[in-house]
């Protein structure tokens, strides 16, 4: 009945091993706690002082987009996410286009998280060739895509969580800083959310930009193959993931804002995270910070990678792209390796 459905007879096929914290932890994975400081500065310039503001109407936005996919995962449970749905509901043809425009994200977003990577990698060891921390970061990227999709989560398990704890780190001293007289002086302030000066055009621009927070979310629907009980465990996947997302977003935001409610001080606005971590715990928390943000794109890097080998996996099983390569998977593993 359904097109993208294995062939009978087909094998091996991908194998069912994914509980829903796994999926949920890949998904944190390519969403990036750390990310609400990587728009920190642009945003809170845009927003007058509003980050956290921007960052709710940016998650309901997001809700509504996880309950749609959702949705979708309960009539077609298979990998491919937007492509796989467009093909099946409205046309093949417009399905291949989709799919196409979701490889512009999803192809690019590993190679973007390398970029990224190799730049802290390069302020950490300074006397290393950009070139080679490049190759370095990429091969293990790839080398963990091709374990078994349950250990490649448990794997991101860790990067998530050192991600987390350096962003709860950032949130105590912060608060710490702010109870010592810094920043706004007060923990319980409104200003963050509303002031005065705050206008919905410009919360309106903010939410925009914040949208690339909640980059990949939806991405966890092209684990739906390899997933135990995927009806039931993805749809909550992607609707928890936006949620912690979201809710981390806010948390931190909220507390740095009145931390640092002007950051016209800083050297770089656009960019102030390095500068405030420095300022809050000094050159160790800095260091923690800067590893961290390798954590963060070695873990964005690995989720990605493994949505997208899913995704042309479901375009090379379909002859969309050659079966022959794309559509092949590993006998033992039941990985897309190619």
């Amino acid at each position: 009945m359904r097109e993208i459905c294995v062939e009978k007879g087909q094998s091996p096929s991908l194998k069912r091993s994914l509980k829903l914290w796994q999926v949920i932890v890949l998904g944190l994975g390519y969403l990036t706690p750390l990310t609400v400081f990587d728009t920190y500065g642009i945003v809170t310039q845009e927003t007058s002082g509003h980050v956290p503001s921007a960052y709710l109407l940016a998650l309901a936005a997001m809700l509504f987009t996880a309950s749609s996919y959702g949705k979708m995962v309960k009539v077609f449970p298979v990998a491919g996410s937007a492509y796989s749905y467009t093909r099946q509901t409205i046309n093949p043809h417009l399905g291949f286009l989709v799919g196409w425009v979701s490889l512009l994200d999803y192809v690019f977003l590993p190679i973007v998280n390398v970029l990224l990577g190799k730049i802290y990698m390069s302020a950490a060891f300074p006397d290393v060739p950009d070139w080679m921390l490049g190759v370095v970061l990429a091969a293990v990227v790839t080398a963990v895509n091709l374990w078994k999709i349950d250990g490649t989560a448990n794997f991101n398990t860790l990067l998530v969580a050192f991600q987390v704890f350096v962003v709860t780190f950032f949130t105590v001293l912060a608060i710490s800083y702010i109870t010592e007289g810094g920043g706004s002086g007060d923990v319980a302030n409104i200003a963050p959310f509303y002031s005065a000066n705050l206008t919905f055009p410009s919360l309106m621009a903010g939410a925009a930009i914040l949208c690339f927070s909640f980059l990949g979310f939806d991405a966890v629907t092209t684990y739906t193959e390899e997933t135990i009980d995927p009806m039931k465990n993805i749809p909550r996947g992607i609707f928890l993931v936006a949620l912690i997302g979201g809710v981390i977003f806010i948390v931190a935001s909220y507390f740095t804002q009145l931390a640092f409610p002007d950051i016209t001080q800083f050297e770089n606005p656009d960019s102030p995270s390095p500068e405030m971590s420095m300022a809050l715990g000094g050159p160790l928390f800095h260091s923690l910070f800067v590893a961290g943000s390798i954590t963060a794109a070695a873990a964005s890097g690995i989720a990605s990678h493994a949505s997208v080998s899913r995704l042309l996996y479901a375009m090379g099983r379909e002859n969309v792209l050659p079966r022959r390569l794309f559509g092949y998977l590993n006998p033992r593993s039941g990985i897309p390796v190619v």
